[in-house]
C-alpha cells in the first residue's frame, strides 16, 4: 500500500538534476568561509595581493630581479603565485569537503561525488574571479597587460587546479582512516610548495643537481610551462605538461578507488571506533 513511486527519468533529466545539485553545493562551499560572497572573494583577493607584494619586496631586497625572465617582473611573480594558490586552494577544498559520514550525505540526492565536485569547482571559481580582477586592475591602473599565449597560460592554470584536485581526492579517501596524518601532510605539502613549486625561479637557470630536487612536483612543471606561454622570450626546456597531466590522472584514479572503498566501509569502521 505504502510504496514509493518509481519515476523513470531520462539521462538528460538525471544530468540536469546533478548539475543543479552541484550548482547549489558550489554556492554553499563558496559561502562556507563567509556568509557574504563578496567578502569571501575579498579575503582571497587580499591573500593574493599580499603574496605578490611580499615576493616583490623580497626579490627587490635580495637583488634577485636579474635572475627573473626578461620582461614584466610583476607578471613573472604573479604567474607563479596564481598557479600556486590555485593548486593549494583546490587541494584544501577537496580535502575539506563532505565525506561519506557527513550529515549532508543523509539527504537522498546528495553524494560524495557532488560534494567533491562542488568543492573543487567552487575553489576554481574563486581563483578565476580573483585572477581576473587583479589582472584587470593591473591592466587599467598600471600598464597594459601583455601575455604571449593567454590560452596556453590558462590551460596551465587549469592543469595546476586539476593536480591539486587529484591529490586532494587521494587525501580525502584516506582522511577518515588517518585524519591526523592527512591534516599534517596537507599543511606540510602546502608550505613546502612555497619553494618546491618553483615560483621563485625558472627551471632553465637551475643546475642539474638542483633540477632533480624539483622535477618530481607537477606544480613545478605547470608553473614553468605557464611562464613559457606568458613570456615570448622564454622557452621551457626542463618541464613537461604531460607529466603533470598523467600524474593528475593517476592520482584521480587512485583517489576514486579509495573513495569508493571508504564510502562502502564508512559505517562499519565508524561503528567499530565508538
Amino acid at each position: 500500500m505504502f510504496q514509493p513511486i518509481r519515476r523513470n527519468r531520462s539521462k538528460l533529466t538525471v544530468i540536469l538534476v546533478m548539475m543543479e545539485l552541484v550548482y547549489h553545493s558550489i554556492v554553499r562551499s563558496v559561502r562556507k568561509s563567509h556568509n557574504n560572497a563578496f567578502i569571501a572573494l575579498g579575503v582571497n583577493l587580499l591573500q593574493a595581493i599580499i603574496f605578490v607584494a611580499a615576493f616583490y619586496v623580497m626579490f627587490s631586497i635580495l637583488g634577485l630581479r636579474g635572475a627573473a625572465i626578461r620582461g614584466d617582473f610583476l607578471i613573472y611573480i604573479m604567474s607563479g603565485i596564481f598557479l600556486y594558490m590555485t593548486h593549494t586552494k583546490a587541494l584544501g577544498a577537496v580535502v575539506g569537503s563532505e565525506g561519506p559520514a557527513s550529515p549532508m550525505m543523509q539527504h537522498a540526492p546528495m553524494n560524495t561525488i557532488i560534494s567533491i565536485s562542488s568543492a573543487a569547482l567552487g575553489s576554481l571559481y574563486i581563483q578565476l574571479l580573483t585572477l581576473g580582477l587583479i589582472l584587470f586592475c593591473y591592466h587599467v591602473a598600471y600598464k597594459p597587460l601583455e601575455i604571449d599565449d593567454p590560452a596556453g597560460a590558462m590551460g596551465m592554470l587549469i592543469l595546476a587546479w586539476f593536480t591539486g584536485l587529484a591529490l586532494g581526492l587521494v587525501l580525502l579517501a584516506i582522511k577518515p582512516w588517518f585524519p591526523t596524518f592527512v591534516s599534517i601532510f596537507t599543511t606540510i605539502y602546502q608550505r613546502a610548495n612555497m619553494i618546491a613549486s618553483g615560483k621563485m625561479f625558472v627551471a632553465n637557470t637551475l643546475p642539474g643537481f638542483m633540477l632533480a630536487m624539483f622535477d618530481w612536483n607537477p606544480l613545478f612543471h605547470t608553473i614553468d610551462q605557464a611562464r613559457g606561454y606568458t613570456f615570448i622570450n622564454y622557452n621551457p626546456r626542463y618541464s613537461d605538461p604531460m607529466y603533470a597531466l598523467w600524474v593528475g590522472v593517476i592520482l584521480v584514479m587512485i583517489g576514486l578507488m579509495g573513495e569508493f572503498y571508504t564510502r562502502r566501509h564508512a559505517s562499519v569502521s565508524w561503528g567499530a571506533r565508538r
